[in-house]
Formats: structure tokens, C-alpha cells, sequence
């Protein structure tokens, strides 16, 4: 047997399981975008406040090209580093009301290099089962010893601190606060409680809450009115502030020690002068004012309420339910793989780009719904009306 043969009996495993993925070219950000071919309304974007296609942001990006270049053409601690990244993590530490903040060249480098940083082989982290991806690798690289407790179950990171913590040196608790295939929040102040009562460190994954949530829209710390409360805030800025990159924001010797200790920022190239414009403009819009926030929760309320009405859990026909979410994310779960596929297919045909999101990447099939601020309320409405129609016939 050659050594590459297993890729093809692997790769037929996957589609008979309904779990094959490919990319699907898309034209633009925005509401709505040609998807292969096809004009949709673009429910799959992450791009909540509709910025990613901003005039203000192209505008800072193009500047900062014309005065920077293309590239920062190396890594932060060698060449790479350009006042425009200082001014970016000063705008993101007073936004967070930190005294610190670092950029990363993305979200995923910012997860596995913080958490590599804190935590080593003599350490324990604990988190959340529906964590990202990035969360998960990072604590796995870290070497730590791991446990993961039950979404949000309190009672069980309890149960797992009193039986550990005491056999390790430092500890890390661990999670996202908006989770990104679910929609739901995090217990943040019961979190926070059990750290300081276990003496743990708590870091918090904003890249869903950050420019959405909160007064400000710094996120899910300031929607729960925590900011007093010494934490590691992790965001990126390629969601809600329309850009790239990833983001920390803590303490000032916290900061420091991560410009000294993590790998993925030392020894990766800056972000580019462009997309940190861009993102240092998407800060600056939404401190500014929260028109776009606002816009953008009318939308998500005018969706919720009618799927809620729509896919009510006492109506035992139904093979939908809508899962609990407080954000702009909300998701259908349906029974299987290729129920969400056919479903996810129905809303195509008529125009609406809404993903089957399915095993292994989630434990339950669900349609995952995007809202953004730039949404039109009839374009709602026609994801209403065809998610209506695909309920009935179930």
C-alpha cells in the first residue's frame, strides 16, 4: 500500500458520515453577496456590524498602506513593529478599560500563545467542553494537565477545583464568552467566583462579544459588569470590528510577559499596516456611538421572536428546535447530519445563504444564523417566512 492511500478510504468515511466540507466562493462582505455564482442573503458572516465593507475602514487601510506599505515584513520584536500597532493596542486597552493590550497577527495565534505562556506541564487548565478550537490546541500544546467540565456547568468546574487544583501549581480556567455555534454566554460571574475562590486564572475568548455586546460594545465583561475584576481578555478583530488579527488585554505585567513568552507573537510577522488600520478605525467607529449595535440588536430581536413563535419546543411535530442564545448567533438544531444538509439546501434555492453546521465540528446539526446590523428588516423576514415553510414540512 502506498503511503498516501489512506487519504482516499478517510476521505469516503467522511462523506458517508454527511461531514464533507469544501469552500464556497463568495464575491463581498456584506448582506448580501454572490455565492458561486449565485446572488443570496448572506446569513454566515461574522461580520456583525456590517464594517468588513465599510468605506471608513477601506479608507484607513488604504492610507496606512500608502504610508507603511503592504507588509510589516517581520516579526514585532525584530522590524516589524510600526507606531500604528502601539496606537491600536492604546485604543483597545482604554476601550476594554485595561491597562494593557497586544495585537496578534490572528485570533487563533493569540489563543495557543497565551495559553502556552501561562500554563506548562506542572499546570492545570479547566474548561469549557464547547470551547473554540484554538482554545483547545492551545491548552493541549501548553503541556498542562486538562479537564474539560460540561457547557457551562458550573457545579461540575466546582466539583473538578476541589478535586485538582490542589495538586497543581497555577491553574487556568478557560472559555469563550459568546460560544460561536451555540449563541449563548457564558457564566462569566460565577466564573469569576470560583477563580478567585481556587486561585485561578481566568481567561475569557471575546471574538463573538467584542463590538457587540456591553454598553460600549467591549464585550461580554462589560455586559456582565465585571471590568473590575483582574482577567486575561483574549478578542480578535476579524468579526465585529471587520478586520484581522487577534488581541489580549490585561494587566500591564501580563502584557509584558507575553511580548517576552509567547511564541506565536514573537516569532511571527506584525500585522500587516492595513488590517491594523482598519481595525484601529472599527474601534474609534464604535466607541463613537452605538447606532450600528443597536441596528443590529432590532434585527436579531425580529428574528428571535419570530423563530421562537415559529419553533415553539411544545409543538411535537417539529424536527427543529431553536437553541438559547443572547447574541446575534442563532441556531436550528435539527436530528441529523443530512437533515441540516437538505435544510441548509431548501434556503439556498431560495436565495439564503444559512450553513449546516454538523459533527464532528458540533455535538448536535443545527443552521447556523448570523445576524448582521446591515441586514434589512424584509430580508428577516424572508429567512422567517423560509425557515417557517421548512418547519412545517418536517
Amino acid at each position: 500500500m502506498a503511503p498516501y492511500d489512506w487519504i482516499d478510504s478517510a476521505l469516503t468515511t467522511i462523506h458517508k458520515a454527511h461531514w464533507y466540507r469544501s469552500v464556497k466562493t463568495m464575491s463581498s462582505p456584506g448582506p448580501t453577496t454572490v455565492l458561486n455564482g449565485q446572488e443570496v442573503i448572506n446569513f454566515a458572516s461574522n461580520d456583525y456590524l456590517g464594517l468588513a465593507g465599510d468605506s471608513r475602514l477601506a479608507a484607513a487601510a488604504i492610507a496606512a498602506i500608502n504610508t507603511w506599505g503592504t507588509g510589516s515584513t517581520g516579526s514585532r520584536l525584530l522590524s516589524g513593529h510600526r507606531v500604528i500597532h502601539e496606537q491600536l493596542e492604546g485604543a483597545i486597552a482604554t476601550w476594554k478599560q485595561t491597562e494593557a493590550a497586544i495585537v496578534y497577527s490572528s485570533g487563533y495565534l493569540a489563543n495557543i500563545g497565551t495559553i502556552t505562556a501561562l500554563v506548562s506541564g506542572r499546570d492545570l487548565v479547566l474548561a469549557d467542553a464547547y470551547n473554540h478550537a484554538s482554545l483547545k490546541n492551545g491548552a493541549r500544546l501548553s503541556g498542562a494537565t486538562i479537564h474539560e467540565f460540561g457547557h457551562a456547568n458550573v457545579a461540575e468546574l466546582r466539583s473538578l477545583l476541589e478535586t485538582h487544583r490542589s495538586h497543581h501549581r497555577r491553574c487556568l480556567l478557560v472559555t469563550d464568552s459568546v460560544f460561536s455555534m451555540d449563541g449563548d454566554l457564558c457564566p462569566l460571574p460565577e466564573l469569576i467566583a470560583l477563580a478567585e475562590a481556587y486561585d485561578c486564572m481566568l481567561l475569557i475568548d471575546e471574538a463573538h462579544g467584542t463590538g457587540v455586546l456591553g454598553a460600549t460594545g467591549a464585550g461580554c465583561v462589560e455586559h456582565f459588569g465585571c471590568r473590575d475584576t483582574e482577567l486575561i481578555q483574549m478578542g480578535t478583530l476579524s468579526k465585529a470590528l471587520g478586520s484581522l488579527g487577534g488581541y489580549v488585554a490585561g494587566s500591564a505585567k501580563l502584557i509584558d510577559y507575553l511580548r517576552n513568552r509567547s511564541t506565536s507573537w514573537i516569532y511571527t510577522t506584525g500585522l500587516s499596516p492595513a488590517d491594523t488600520a482598519a481595525a484601529l478605525a472599527a474601534v474609534e467607529i464604535i466607541r463613537e456611538g452605538n447606532e450600528l449595535r443597536s441596528q443590529l440588536w432590532q434585527r436579531v430581536n425580529q428574528l428571535k421572536q419570530a423563530l421562537s413563535t415559529q419553533l415553539a419546543p411544545e409543538d411535537e411535530h417539529l424536527n427543529m428546535q431553536l437553541l438559547p442564545s443572547k447574541s446575534p448567533i442563532l441556531c436550528v438544531q435539527m436530528p441529523t447530519p443530512a437533515a441540516v444538509l437538505a435544510a441548509s439546501q431548501q434556503l439556498l434555492d431560495q436565495g439564503i445563504f444559512a450553513p449546516a453546521i454538523r459533527p464532528p465540528t458540533v455535538p448536535t446539526s443545527r443552521i447556523r444564523v448570523s445576524v448582521m446590523a446591515t441586514h434589512q428588516p424584509e430580508q428577516i423576514d424572508q429567512l422567517i417566512v423560509a425557515l417557517g415553510e421548512i418547519a412545517q414540512g418536517s
